[in-house]
């Protein structure tokens, strides 16, 4: 069982002071061993959010990195300085770096590829806009999107990668795809994976879903079979955030709770028909004597 994962992308917010704060008050509240919990900060709130998170289960990650490890690059920061500040997820590919920033598909690879070599685990954003649904293309674009991402990369690393789908029309807008259309996009995704990389990889990489996630509308769209939990943005910011993070331990209990039902109940069916085939042969036995 894939385990669920619920990722906060604090955007362009928050001071370093307010960071500390924000994050002093969420880590009581989203304590929990079995969802994978993750901070995604600005730059400038890594060093101090991850000596406030440390020795709990909370990680950090960064919003963004360079495709070098050094050099005459103003403003970015190498995989090697995130490592070192204590980061473990680095979110790559978001609508809003390719938009504003121009970012790629071969950018973003080599930020995958770089991300990977340094052992950072990449969330790998990828989504449709407005037009591109309405137009019938959202498989076909996002499929895109995931073979550019992941090219050169083996199959022994891309297990471990994460993969965020965002469509751009519900992030920050209040509009949120359904948990059918979400669900839809995600085993998409995962049979991309498998096209490429084979059955055991797709079955284990982790697929979020992104765009207005709170705590209203994820327990639904976290029972998708193919959604392993969010991508959350402006919830993150708040307590709600807690609140989401335990919809998903929920979801985990209800599996939980139905594979135990499956098992007992095939226990007792096997113990009935066990009784009911002795009881044949008993009698069979008695009218031959």
């Amino acid at each position: 069982m894939r385990k669920k994962m619920v990722a906060g992308n604090w955007k362009m917010n928050m001071t370093p002071s307010g960071a500390v704060k924000l994050a002093e008050e969420l880590k009581p509240m989203v304590k929990n061993d079995d969802v994978d919990v993750v901070f995604c900060v600005p730059a400038i709130d890594i060093v101090p959010v991850v000596n406030e998170v440390k020795d709990t289960n909370i990680k950090v990650g960064a919003e963004n990195m360079f495709y070098e490890e050094k050099g005459a690059y103003t403003g970015e920061l190498s995989p090697e300085m995130l490592v070192d500040a204590g980061v473990s997820y680095v979110i790559i590919g978001h609508s809003e770096r390719r938009q504003y920033f121009h970012e790629t598909d071969e950018i973003i690879n080599k930020k995958m590829r770089k991300a990977i070599e340094h052992k950072l685990l990449p969330i790998l954003c990828c989504g449709e806009s407005l037009e591109q649904r309405e137009s019938g293309v959202t498989l076909e674009f996002i499929k895109k999107q995931i073979v550019n991402a992941f090219k050169y990369i083996p199959p022994e690393k891309v297990i471990n990668c994460i993969i965020a789908y965002e469509p751009i029309w519900a992030i920050g807008t209040g509009r949120v795809a359904t948990a059918e259309q979400a669900q839809e996009v995600c085993s998409a995704i995962r049979t991309n994976i498998r096209d490429i990389y084979g059955a055991v990889v797709a079955e284990r990489i982790r697929i979020l879903y992104g765009g207005s996630v709170n705590a209203g509308n994820a327990n639904h769209i976290f029972s998708m079979p193919d959604i392993d939990g969010g991508l959350v943005g402006g919830a993150s910011l708040k307590p709600e955030f807690a609140k989401i993070v335990t919809t998903s331990n929920y979801n985990i209990a209800d599996t939980q709770c139905c594979v135990r039902f499956f098992f007992t109940f095939s226990g007792l069916y096997g113990m009935i028909r066990s009784v009911k085939n002795e009881d044949k042969i008993f009698a069979s036995q008695k009218q031959g004597g």
